[in-house]
């Protein structure tokens, strides 16, 4: 037991509202590892068009912590809650942080449904900036499209790719 309270696991804690940069500067002060995804966007006001960076998932960001800093990061402003699958604080592997950051960094241009979509069939990329990354092909607004599943956030990155660039996995 107690060598699972070392390990150290990526977890998605939820933020208040409009407040995930600075709980994850209030845990970077904290000496705790926070990631936060973010996508570069337009944005468009009366006067003027700024580009800006906008959370990824709305009021998420993810932890890199041992079970024993949870109250820790709790306590901290701007955190509200673990997010919680089948009555246990989802965790999420290595790969599928990895994986989110190279999506970040690619051309793609990403977007984030909280649709639940119907699991197909498995492929992963085999060429271009996201090779080796898995997932599952979707229909959506009529186009094939790679579908990313995050554990169990209850959300799906979808990103387009085009169908040279797949090969299914047995």
């Amino acid at each position: 037991m107690v060598e699972y309270q070392k390990i150290k696991r990526w977890l998605p804690v939820y933020t208040k509202s409009r407040a995930e940069k600075k709980a994850q500067q209030a845990l970077l002060g904290k000496n705790i590892e926070a990631y936060l995804p973010l996508q570069r966007q337009l944005k468009q006001w009366s006067d003027r068009k700024k580009w800006v960076d906008e959370p990824l998932i709305k009021s998420y960001l993810f932890v890199r912590i041992e079970a024993a800093q949870q109250t820790e990061v709790l306590m901290t402003k701007g955190i509200s809650r673990f997010i919680y699958f089948s009555g246990e604080i989802a965790a999420m592997p290595d790969k599928q942080i990895e994986d989110l950051k190279l999506l970040l960094a690619s051309p793609y241009q990403l977007e984030i449904t909280e649709e639940r979509l119907q699991p197909g069939e498995k492929i992963e990329i085999k060429a271009g900036p996201l090779k080796g990354i898995t997932g599952e092909v979707i229909e959506y607004k009529s186009q094939k499209q790679l579908l990313l599943r995050l554990g169990d956030l209850q959300h799906s990155i979808i990103v387009k790719v085009a169908a040279s660039l797949i090969e299914r996995i047995p």
